[in-house]
């Protein structure tokens, strides 16, 4: 089965604040904008980032998993192992603040995989995954 990019378009309270941190933060390629809103290559995928007031964008919760508070909702990619680990260096050396530190779950099981959460300027949350084995992306 071939992936196709998905499209993605979620609230930012400051266009400019989150424009520069997909765009030089996370190393995404800008795409056509407007005054209200920005396409981005995010990794493969096209984000939009839309303006919306901070008065009209909901909150947010989270959900226990592995004994940590899981932001929801939460979204991001499944990059591969060596990936993951140049992206974590980059974002340290950013000072990215962590919601979840990077580290390794279900270590030497089925499905082991690394992961990392953290939000950005604007509150959105991303989780950053990979696993050992892609294969097991789905495995039970």
């Amino acid at each position: 089965m071939r992936i196709q990019p998905f499209h993605l378009a979620i609230p930012v309270s400051d266009l400019q604040k989150c424009r520069k941190f997909y765009r030089e933060t996370l190393g995404c390629g800008e795409g056509r904008s407007s005054d209200h809103w920005v396409d981005f290559n995010f990794f493969g995928h096209q984000l939009v980032i839309h303006y919306k007031a901070p008065e009209e964008t909901a909150s947010s919760g989270s959900n226990p998993v592995d004994g940590k508070d899981v932001p929801i909702p939460h979204f991001g990619v499944v990059l591969q192992w060596d990936v993951f680990q140049e992206f974590t260096k980059l974002l340290k050396s950013k000072n990215i603040d962590f919601v979840i530190e990077p580290y390794i779950r279900f270590e030497g099981q089925v499905g082991e995989q690394a992961t990392m959460f953290f939000k950005d300027p604007c509150g959105n949350a991303l989780e950053f995954k990979a696993f050992r084995d892609k294969d097991q992306l789905f495995a039970k």
